[in-house]
């Protein structure tokens, strides 16, 4: 009999939880049950899949490779089971479904609350709930189905066939400043001009930092000694504010920060340019607020800030 059968729905608790605690009486503990009983219960599992999923060492348990992948499989489930209760309670409140979206910094300013806003729009009771993150967070979040939609700088093809990616826009970078610094003024700037200044950069690794190295070494430069490191949207946003420090920011981001006249965009060039993407799982495009949103991120990227006809108030 194949071996799937047997599992239930606390026996991916057990198995998730064996994963977080690595001991067997923890876990015990906190699913009202006892150390013997969950260790005859994995033995048998383990029986039944024909490997071995935990190694058992002096502080606990460590799951194999076996149980790594097994594991996995658990956090799926109960993430697409989370999605369909949250899903389910808010049509018995009364709304439209339930839609949750990633975005990284470069989409978070712009395309992101854009489509939200256009969603709401067309369908008010749909719930939406949003989660600002880097790239390498926001992907297996996506993955596992705790995500819906992940929105932000183009990355490495998924080899999860549930996983669906297309390009929304190619845009550049540009240096910002607050509107009142003594660069915003200047008709044209060197590079001398900028470093004479303290940056606020992103961390490394992630795609405004990316384009900003890659500025920076076609330009024959690096970055200043003196910087602040931040993967914060609203704390670069008030550092700039308050302080001289020069920032980078991606062309749309920048663009609608300065009609909101929080920032200004400086008269120097910056070479090379990224692409935004947006990510979804095949499978939750069936639900209608999903599929709502996915169209209304696709119209949001085809406007830039200031253009005619953006709907907004």
């Amino acid at each position: 009999m194949d071996w799937t059968y047997r599992l239930r729905l606390r026996h991916l608790q057990v198995l998730l939880s064996l994963a977080a605690t690595g001991n067997l009486s923890q876990s015990a503990a906190a699913l009202n049950s006892t150390q013997p009983g969950l260790s005859k219960w994995l033995k048998e599992l383990e029986e039944d899949v024909g490997l071995p999923l935990f190694e058992r060492h002096a502080r606990g348990l460590r799951p194999t490779a076996y149980g790594e992948a097994l594991i996995e499989h658990a956090r799926r489930i109960e993430a697409r089971l989370d999605n369909a209760r949250d899903d389910m309670q808010a049509l018995r409140d009364g709304g439209s479904g339930l839609v949750t979206i990633g975005t990284s910094g470069v989409a978070a300013a712009d395309t992101v609350p854009l489509a939200v806003s256009r969603l709401l729009q067309q369908m008010p009771r749909a719930q939406v709930r949003l989660q600002e993150s880097t790239m390498n967070l926001l992907f297996p979040q996506l993955i596992r189905g705790e995500l819906d939609i992940v929105v932000g700088r183009s990355a490495q093809a998924c080899d999860d066939p549930q996983v669906c990616a297309e390009t929304l826009y190619l845009e550049p970078i540009h240096f910002v400043a607050r509107p009142g610094h003594p660069l915003v003024a200047r008709n044209a700037l060197s590079w001398d001009d900028v470093a004479a200044y303290s940056w606020i950069v992103w961390p490394q690794g992630t795609p405004v930092r990316n384009a900003m190295d890659a500025a920076l070494a076609e330009a024959g430069r690096s970055i200043p000694s003196h910087f602040v490191e931040s993967n914060s949207s609203m704390l670069n946003i008030t550092l700039l504010n308050h302080t001289d420090l020069l920032g980078v920011a991606s062309h749309r981001a920048a663009l609608r920060f300065e009609r909101l006249n929080t920032l200004r965009i400086l008269r120097i060039e910056l070479s090379g340019a990224g692409s935004v993407s947006m990510y979804w799982r095949a499978d939750s495009v069936e639900r209608a607020a999903v599929a709502l949103a996915v169209e209304c991120l696709r119209d949001s990227a085809r406007i830039l800030p200031g253009d005619a006809g953006m709907g907004e108030h």
